[in-house]
């Protein structure tokens, strides 16, 4: 069974997980209303998709 040697340090220990973390991509422009929306999802704002209205969107 392998055993460490040593006590690893917290630098180290954070080094490597600090690939483990969920990366937040950019939103990308809407091409109906131009408002920021995420990829591959309906427009939060517009409620289109693919050049198409999927949503009702009511504006308050």
């Amino acid at each position: 069974m392998a055993v460490p040697k040593r006590k690893m340090s917290k630098s180290k220990v954070r080094m490597r997980k600090r690939s483990h973390r969920v990366h937040v991509t950019g939103g990308t422009p809407c091409p109906q209303c131009g408002a920021l929306r995420r990829s591959h999802r309906v427009c939060p704002a517009c409620g289109y998709y693919n050049k198409r209205q999927v949503l009702t969107v009511e504006t308050a």
